[in-house]
């Protein structure tokens, strides 16, 4: 496949509007294209809500934003405008209906998905390459779409680019705070994704250092009850930063505590270690991208009950098994983690 894509190719679309955490795993196929085709124009759709995330974005030529609960004006529109690009390749990073909607319209000659598409997204696309399954990690699988492009040197870009006024924020943000600082963030979109709030609580009652709540503003009550129960400095900033500023805050903490959430990802993207907590999903899967060399290793602590890794969203349990996964991930367990990362981030600082 490599070879049918000259390096002549001028217009670029990647269309992967949403999530947070999947959009974050696709930043490194971004600066790969970069590198594979310097002169291209490279275009992303992405959801409205997101795409302060890409704004000012030294690799992309133009943000384009989708409104998931827009009208069909409003799809109708996005449409047009896709088709008017002109695109030469598109790739569809998402493979739902309506990216199938946006790769058909766009009428590129080359139109590229992946095997996890569903709802017919596959028929948009002259290919799906291999190795983009279910049972791939999501970095994996740009790994993948990168090689059948002809890119052959590693994905060690991120692709995360956070401006210097979001980072001149976060610096004024926790200027005020000792080191060292643990980030947490206790929500996730799915009910069992949640580690419960008085778990992670308990942990950032025993962090000897400062404690930064983040997550959206419905999760602010969440938030509120761990800095209640921080030992030394404290800040609550659900709802409250940018994704820009939430980014530049979170490279700026020495350390994440999250749930399988967008937030720990964009901490793993910043070059922050992460600890995550793993109940219904994978941390095979659904892992960070791994640390680069001088990093710290995350620390991923999963559940080991029956129903580990389905991906239900709803718990598959009742009674006493009730999310039995909750409880089966002690805070003892999970403080070690930290406690483990700490440690060699200490040792590191120490013999530089």
């Amino acid at each position: 496949m490599a070879q049918t894509f000259p390096a002549a190719v001028k217009r670029i679309g990647i269309i992967k509007p949403s999530a947070l955490g999947d959009v974050v795993q696709s930043l490194p196929l971004l600066a790969a294209l970069r590198g594979r085709f310097p002169e291209a124009s490279i275009s992303w759709v992405i959801r409205r809500d997101l795409a302060g995330l890409l704004h000012g974005h030294p690799y992309l030529a133009d943000v384009i934003p989708f409104d998931r609960r827009g009208g069909l004006s409003d799809l109708v529109r996005l449409l047009g405008d896709l088709r008017r690009r002109r695109f030469d390749l598109v790739l569809d990073l998402q493979g739902l209906l309506r990216t199938a909607a946006m790769t058909w319209a766009s009428r590129a000659p080359v139109r590229i998905g992946l095997q996890t598409a569903r709802e017919g997204a596959g028929w948009a696309c002259h290919t799906t390459v291999p190795g983009t399954g279910w049972d791939v990690p999501a970095h994996a699988r740009c790994r993948s779409i990168a090689e059948a492009l002809g890119i052959t040197e590693p994905l060690t870009d991120s692709g995360l680019w956070i401006s210097s006024a979001a980072r001149d924020w976060a610096r004024e943000a926790l200027q005020n705070l000792p080191r060292p600082i643990l980030a947490i963030h206790a929500g996730a979109g799915w009910e069992t994704k949640r580690w419960p709030v008085e778990k992670f609580a308990a942990v950032a009652g025993r962090f000897a250092g400062s404690v930064v709540a983040v997550g959206s503003r419905s999760e602010e009550p969440l938030a509120a009850r761990i800095v209640a129960s921080a030992r030394t400095g404290a800040l609550n900033v659900a709802g409250r930063t940018s994704l820009p500023q939430l980014a530049a805050l979170l490279e700026s903490a020495d350390l994440m505590l999250s749930n399988d959430s967008g937030p720990m990802h964009l901490a793993a993207a910043a070059g922050t270690s992460v600890v995550g907590v793993y109940t219904c999903t994978s941390p095979t899967i659904s892992g960070p991208i791994p640390p680069g060399p001088g990093k710290t290793s995350h620390q991923l602590v999963a559940t080991t009950v029956e129903c580990a890794a389905s991906y239900c969203k709803r718990c598959p349990q009742h009674g006493e098994r009730h999310h039995a996964c909750f409880a089966e991930i002690s805070i003892e367990r999970v403080w070690q983690a930290v406690e483990s990362v700490s440690q060699r981030q200490a040792t590191q600082r120490h013999s530089a």
